[in-house]
């Protein structure tokens, strides 16, 4: 479970409500989190492993994918999984040395390896789920400047300099605020804890709030490119339109599935911490509600990285593939795009029908014929390396009906 209370346990002197979440039931809820972690950590790799895929079609024509279509859902999924990773070590050696932990947060310890790893655990996780939120934030900036085609090579470069710099400088600067003076004497009270968790839950904040907006934005516009210029409007691409907008709608819900209980209990936490007596019977129904949250957390932030490969690429399969020369590119979306390898016969289709580079071969040939660039209407810009999605929809694939029956006709 990822909480800015677990670094604020790491102070000999923690608030009262922090002491009284993490001292109930703290081995059985230990046990939640590595359940919760171990299960969404294996699914979760095994998902984003390669898997071995035909040649399928979307309708009449696949869609090509781009080189780097997966490069920032990959990023996400491997942020989620370090942070999951960082979850079940800290709960099985909470689970599995009490002893260990008990030195933690000692005053005046001679004991540095339970506080260092206290204070290292916490930063760990808070790293990589805050380098987690940036990266899902960029996603939804990312697929918006591909439809308005301003995404260019350079892109996929700042998007790792604004994620990992704000997450390490926002991690570094919380939890020096939050050990000030010195981690054997933090200051008592909430003023300087309020930094450090604000610097946790700003980008979560951000995800709910400007996430849904660009969504919605790039929905519409990638509807409009759909139609393409001739106004054609078919069965397939409004399938495929629709397709895209329920894979933004399923990350959304699986970040406010995942993350909304911490909001809460975070809002629930701060409320008793400000009462004379946290232990009154009027806030019997505030302490219930803060555990029950409390042990939600525990259950569903470790799976945020499971759920969001299946929010990302659908339930992938078991059919994994070891073939090195195979695992060069994991598809953009395993429901509604894949492509045949250029090497690999398909029965089912001539060999000279293979997609990709049919498709090039086919621009090359109507570039030599003068049609404009403008006639593929894509909703990322050609050439880029840092598109998360790539629709080639426009009068190319309606030109190409014709040579597709021709390869129908050799087929038979």
């Amino acid at each position: 479970m990822a909480s800015p209370r677990l670094e604020t346990f790491c102070c000999p002197n923690r608030d009262k409500s922090t002491q009284f979440v993490l001292n109930f039931q703290p081995r059985f809820f230990s046990a939640i989190c590595i359940g919760s972690a171990s299960v969404s950590l294996i699914f979760a790799i095994l998902q984003i492993l390669p898997k071995r895929r035909g040649y399928r079609r979307l309708g009449q024509y696949p869609l090509p994918k781009p080189a780097s279509s997966s490069r920032i859902l990959l990023i996400i999924s491997l942020c989620d999984i370090l942070g999951c990773a960082g979850i079940l070590l800290r709960s099985s050696v909470w689970l599995g040395s009490p002893n260990f932990i008990a030195k933690m947060s000692v005053i005046n310890s001679t004991e540095v390896w339970p506080t260092a790893f206290c204070v290292g655990s916490a930063m760990w996780i808070q790293l990589f789920y805050s380098a987690s939120f940036w990266w899902t934030f960029c996603y939804a900036v990312d697929v918006y400047l591909v439809v308005k085609r301003s995404a260019g090579q350079s892109t996929i470069v700042l998007y790792h300099m604004i994620t990992w710099g704000l997450a390490v400088l926002l991690c570094v600067e919380g939890v020096a605020m939050l050990y000030y003076p010195s981690i054997s004497s933090c200051e008592n009270g909430l003023e300087h804890a309020v930094p450090h968790y604000i610097t946790t839950y700003a980008p979560i904040l951000l995800v709910l709030i400007v996430n849904p907006i660009l969504f919605g934005r790039t929905g519409t516009a990638v509807t409009s490119l759909l139609k393409g210029r001739q106004g054609i409007y078919t069965e397939n691409e409004r399938r495929l339109g629709t397709e895209i907008k329920i894979r933004f709608f399923k990350i959304m819900i699986v970040f406010l599935i995942c993350w909304l209980p911490n909001i809460v209990n975070e809002s629930l936490l701060f409320y008793l911490e400000m009462q004379d007596d946290i232990k009154g019977r009027p806030l019997k129904n505030v302490r219930n509600a803060i555990l029950i949250t409390w042990f939600i957390m525990g259950l569903l932030n470790p799976m945020q990285g499971f759920l969001n490969t299946l929010a990302f690429h659908g339930w992938t399969g078991w059919d994994i593939d070891l073939n090195i020369q195979s695992q060069r590119e994991i598809p953009w979306d395993s429901g509604s795009t894949s492509g045949a390898a250029a090497d690999v016969y398909n029965p089912t289709v001539s060999t000279s029908l293979n997609y990709q580079g049919f498709v090039q071969d086919a621009k090359k040939t109507m570039n030599g014929n003068g049609l404009q660039p403008s006639d593929a209407i894509s909703v990322l810009s050609e050439g880029s390396e840092s598109s998360t999605i790539e629709i080639h929809i426009s009068s190319e694939l309606h030109d190409l009906e014709g040579i597709d029956a021709d390869g129908e006709s050799v087929e038979n």
